[in-house]
């Protein structure tokens, strides 16, 4: 079968890759190894794990506490069946819609396991194989838990992120090894739900790609959830009791037992079986896939996008990148460059999200910039909501005031980045925010107070008390 686009993998960046092309009148093939459309995003990772945090957070009362003065916590011994009905429906309804899509734009699926015959050709395996020729291909077949050496993942009670939630109850101590964009999340969902978490970590700082002071500020906020964090730490050994407690045994020698581990080491891209060698593909550490700007392989007629290529490896960044990879491979020299402005969301408790530079990457720079920073609790609606450690801070350039970061952590902090991305991306200065008028009450006003707040900066003024 001869088409224009081969896509290869049904996630968020091959949907959206099919889709693009599709709209653009071409013919698309899409394969996918999975019975189900929507790859780790859909099925094993993005949507089922910020399901069961909103519904952590709606169960166990965690938005309450602080505000009624009212602890509506569980007050029996739930399983993770209670916490996963929520997640079931919304997974299954995403499937049934992305199957839909599929249809409404004549993509045809295959489902099956895919490998490279030549740099044009694709055989599909399955009940029925079927080879497959494109003028085109895109590679997007996501990512998977990494299994370090010396894990015991045929132990009862050792997860990684793929298996954590088919855990047949809420244990009371969790240890999370690898306190990455996952395991931090992870770490904020099961500590809401009540377990005694300890998030470990060789390194000795929270998400680093994030700015310093947002990081800061996110690992006090997770220490006062009860997260207890153990930094410059690697498991050494484990070992099971009948009971099924696990026991780490950390390089210093110090033990720690708990009653499940979740292991969140990184990811590595699906590409082993792809037999990339046939086409030429260049494949890096981990199976990453390289690209350049146009998300094109070293094989010009063969894309990649999403967690195949590593970072970000967000649902959100994977898309945009599909859609700029589908846009160069057709339109060619017309196509426009990808934005730079891609916002980071990380769904801890609280959120954090960022888009643009940090503060850290200004100073390499050496960037002449102020800051302007505007606290949840110098807003109404923040003061309604009851959270006092949500924070909004924007990087201004000083000469000009022209918006270079934003950065935000909080109760809705990654819908209020969006404000800042869009300003970001039209090279907004602080006027704009000034110019701008805010439903009241919102924590979308806190624009206002951060852009004034870094004005007076640049003037040397100081902020009345």
């Amino acid at each position: 079968m001869n088409v224009d686009l081969i896509v290869i993998g049904g996630g968020p960046a091959g949907v959206v890759g099919a889709t693009t092309a599709a709209s653009m009148g071409k013919k698309v093939a899409l394969v996918e190894s999975r019975a189900e459309l929507g790859g780790a995003g859909a099925n094993t990772g993005t949507v089922p794990s910020k399901t069961l945090r909103e519904t952590a957070l709606a169960l166990s009362g965690v938005r309450s506490r602080g505000l009624y003065g009212v602890d509506l916590s569980l007050r029996r011994e739930a399983t993770v069946a209670d916490f996963l009905r929520h997640e079931q429906q919304v997974k299954a309804g995403l499937n049934h819609l992305l199957s839909q899509r599929m249809d409404t734009w004549n993509t045809a699926v295959y489902c099956g396991s895919a490998a490279f015959a030549d740099s044009h050709t694709v055989r599909v395996g399955g009940d029925t194989p079927i080879s497959l020729q494109g003028d085109y291909i895109l590679i997007a077949t996501g990512s998977a838990p990494a299994r370090p050496p010396g894990f015991p993942f045929g132990c009862r009670e050792i997860y990684d992120s793929d298996t954590i939630l088919e855990l047949d109850r809420l244990p009371e101590t969790m240890a999370v090894v690898g306190a990455g964009v996952i395991g931090s999340e992870y770490a904020s969902t099961f500590a809401a739900l009540g377990a005694n978490v300890h998030l470990i970590d060789g390194r000795n700082a929270l998400l680093p790609f994030l700015d310093a002071e947002l990081s800061r500020a996110l690992t006090a906020a997770m220490e006062k959830n009860g997260i207890r964090f153990h930094w410059g730490a690697r498991p050494r050994s484990y070992s099971q009791a009948d009971s099924g407690k696990v026991t780490l045994t950390f390089d210093s020698g110090d033990p720690l037992s708990v009653d499940a581990v979740l292991v969140a080491s990184g990811r590595r891209s699906n590409t082993e079986t792809l037999n990339l060698a046939a086409p030429g593909v260049t494949v890096g550490d981990r199976g990453i896939i390289p690209v350049d700007a146009s998300y094109r392989t070293n094989v010009p007629h063969i894309f990649a996008a999403g967690d195949v290529i590593g970072f970000p490896a967000l649902a959100s960044t994977s898309m945009q990148q599909a859609r700029y990879a589908i846009r160069a491979a057709f339109n060619g020299t017309k196509s426009t460059q990808p934005s730079r402005f891609l916002p980071t969301g990380v769904y801890t408790i609280p959120e954090v999200s960022m888009a643009g530079e940090t503060e850290e990457a200004l100073e390499r720079a050496g960037v002449d910039y102020v800051a302007g920073r505007a606290p949840y609790a110098r807003s109404a609606r923040g003061r309604i909501i009851g959270d006092t450690d949500g924070f909004l801070k924007l990087l201004f350039r000083r000469s000009d005031m022209k918006l270079l970061g934003v950065h935000a952590m909080g109760e809705q902090a990654t819908e209020l980045v969006h404000v800042g991305m869009i300003a970001l991306m039209t090279s907004a200065s602080a006027d704009l925010f000034d110019e701008a008028c805010f439903n009241v009450p919102t924590l979308g006003a806190l624009y206002k107070v951060a852009a004034f707040e870094a004005s007076l900066a640049a003037r040397g003024s100081l902020r009345p008390s």
